[in-house]
């Protein structure tokens, strides 16, 4: 079938998200895989992904291990830090397809306030046609029901939707539901799948 609109993830896609590059540099590697395998911070990530208000979630957790207390706050007060760099392809990519008037959704595991802030770092986060935000909708890729919940709204069948993003996992749950899928690895991999698919012509969809 033919596309009819393309969804993008965000970490990893659009924005790199790495934290652990961001604490490497701050407090070094050895400090840093202390620090991970002594706190679950995925898991608190995950929280609130899920819906769970940012701030009181890192706060919380800082209250449980003081000694790993500014690190942890950092994951609130310098958030920004963890979610960089910008991946300039794929932002050129998302504009491109926008450009030529072919829907862009963003289907992202991301908490409200924290996405709500990269939208006023990250102007071309503002730039989707859809959004379907975790931590909005209260469940988390891959969990079927957001994918679900992205079909009901946006009235786009299953195989009209091509998907990318970075986890194997995610990518999967998308095709058990017949969406069309790219497991993204780089941005020039992901530029060649919107050519073949006859979205971009070669020439736009270089940046």
């Amino acid at each position: 079938m033919t596309i009819r609109a393309v969804v993008f993830d965000i970490g990893n896609v659009l924005i790199e998200w790495q934290p652990e590059h961001h604490y490497d540099r701050w407090i070094g590697e050895d400090r840093r895989k202390e620090m991970f395998e002594t706190v679950d911070l995925h898991a608190m990530n995950e929280r609130v992904d899920m819906g769970e208000n940012w701030k009181d979630v890192i706060y919380q957790t800082a209250d449980q291990y003081p000694e790993w207390r500014t690190e942890i706050l950092a994951w609130h007060s310098n958030w920004i830090a963890l979610a960089s760099p910008v991946i300039p392809l794929s932002v050129h990519l998302l504009r491109a397809l926008r450009k030529k008037g072919i829907p862009v959704f963003a289907l992202t595991n991301f908490g409200k306030e924290n996405f709500a802030y990269a939208q006023t770092i990250y102007s071309f986060l503002n730039e989707f046609d859809r959004f379907y935000v975790s931590g909005q909708m209260k469940v988390i890729k891959p969990n079927p029901r957001i994918y679900e919940m992205l079909e009901t709204d946006c009235g786009v069948p299953a195989s009209a939707l091509l998907f990318t993003d970075d986890r194997p996992e995610n990518i999967e749950a998308a095709k058990a539901r017949g969406w069309q899928t790219h497991l993204f690895q780089h941005p020039q991999g992901w530029a060649d799948c919107l050519v073949t698919h006859g979205l971009l012509t070669a020439d736009e969809a270089t940046n």
